[in-house]
C-alpha cells in the first residue's frame, strides 16, 4: 500500500548518468534528482547508489549533501538510506547528544511490528556496535523507560482466537488501575497495553469503554502525564490503526505556525512504500482536507516538489 514501487523499465547506470549531470558544474539541476529519487524505491536506489561509486569513483550521498541545502538535502539524503537502516539511525540520533528526543522514540517504537523492532535492534548492533536497549534505557527513566523496555522486547502475542474472558479481566484491571484508584498503577497499563495481540486489545478497548463509559485514550490522558502519557497514547492509536496514527502524526506536524520538518520526513520517507496510500486516506477522512493539500500549503520550492510527488497524488 504504498506510493512508491519499483520504477520499470530500471537502468541504474542511467540514472547515475543523469545524476552525476545534474550535478555536475556550475549549479544543480534539481528538478532531474528530485525526479530520479522520488520514483525509483529504495533498493532501487542503492543500485544507483552503487552503479554512481561505479562510473564515476564518487559517492551519491556526499555529492547531494554538497550540491543541495536545507530541507530538500534532508529529504533526498534521507531516501538514500537503506530501508533496514532508517528506523536505526533516526533512533540513534534521538538519543545522541544533550537532550534526548523523545518523540521519535514514541513514533518508532509504537508503530513498528515485532518483527521490524528485532531487525532493528539487531541492525543498530551491527551499525553502532552498541545495544538499543541499554542506550535507551542510559537516556530515559521511571515509566517511559519501562514501556520503552517492554516494546523492545517485541514480544507482543501473535494475533490468534481472541478469549473473551482474558478481555473482560484486562478491561477491569485497567479500569481499576485508573479510574477507580486514587493515583494510577503504571504497571498494570504498560504490561497489557505492551504485551497483548492487537486483536484482543482491540476487543479490551470496547469492552473498556462498555465498563467504564470512557474511551481507554480519555483514561490515559485523565492519568497519566509527559513522556509516558504520549507514548501510551501512541500505542493505543497504533493499536486502533498505524495509517490512521502516522496520518494525524503527519497532520500536527504541518498544523499551525511552522513546520516539524523533521517528523515530515521521516513519515514521508518510512512509510512511502509500506502504507502511506492508507494513511492518505486516514488524513482525508479525519481532517477533511488531502495530504496533498496540507503538504501544498504548508511547504516549498524543491522540497514541496519532492513531498508531492512522495504523497503520490490528490485524494478528492
Amino acid at each position: 500500500r504504498g506510493t512508491v514501487t519499483a520504477f520499470s523499465p530500471f537502468d541504474a547506470r542511467a540514472d547515475a548518468e543523469a545524476l552525476r549531470k545534474a550535478m555536475k558544474g556550475m549549479g544543480t539541476d534539481e528538478e532531474t534528482v528530485l525526479k530520479i529519487l522520488t520514483s525509483r524505491n529504495n533498493a532501487q536506489r542503492q543500485e544507483i547508489a552503487s552503479a554512481f561509486k561505479t562510473l564515476f569513483g564518487r559517492d551519491l550521498v556526499d555529492d547531494l549533501k554538497s550540491e543541495l541545502t536545507g530541507k530538500f538535502e534532508t529529504l533526498m539524503v534521507s531516501l538514500m538510506r537503506p530501508t533496514y537502516i532508517f528506523d536505526a539511525h533516526a533512533l540513534k540520533h534521538a538519543i545522541k547528544g544533550a537532550g534526548t528526543n523523545e518523540k521519535v522514540l514514541t513514533e518508532i517504537l509504537a508503530s513498528r511490528t515485532p518483527a521490524e523492532v528485532q531487525n532493528i535492534k539487531q541492525v543498530y548492533l551491527q551499525e553502532y556496535e552498541a545495544n538499543l536497549e541499554d542506550k535507551i534505557t542510559g537516556e530515559t527513566s521511571g515509566h517511559f523507560q519501562r514501556l520503552l523496555v517492554v516494546l523492545l522486547q517485541a514480544n507482543r502475542d501473535p494475533d490468534g482466537r481472541v478469549d473473551e474472558g482474558l478481555v473482560e479481566q484486562d478491561a477491569q484491571v485497567l479500569f481499576r488501575a485508573g479510574e477507580l484508584k486514587w493515583g494510577t498503577d503504571e504497571e498494570k497499563f504498560i504490561t497489557i497495553l505492551g504485551t497483548r495481540s492487537i486483536s484482543h486489545l482491540r476487543r479490551v478497548f470496547d469492552k473498556y469503554m462498555t465498563i467504564s463509559g470512557f474511551q481507554i485514550e480519555e483514561t490515559i490522558d485523565r492519568e497519566t502525564s509527559g513522556d509516558l502519557e504520549k507514548l501510551l497514547l501512541a500505542v493505543v492509536k497504533c493499536i486502533r490503526s498505524v495509517p490512521a496514527y502516522f496520518a494525524e502524526t503527519l497532520y500536527y506536524s504541518m498544523k499551525g505556525a511552522g513546520t516539524d520538518d523533521d517528523t515530515l520526513i521521516r513519515v514521508m520517507v518510512s512509510r512511502s512504500e509500506i502504507d502511506l496510500l492508507d494513511i492518505r486516506q486516514e488524513f482525508r477522512k479525519n481532517f477533511a482536507k488531502s495530504l496533498h493539500q496540507v503538504i501544498q500549503k504548508d511547504t516549498s520550492g524543491d522540497y514541496r516538489k519532492a513531498l508531492l510527488l512522495l504523497c503520490g497524488g490528490e485524494d478528492e
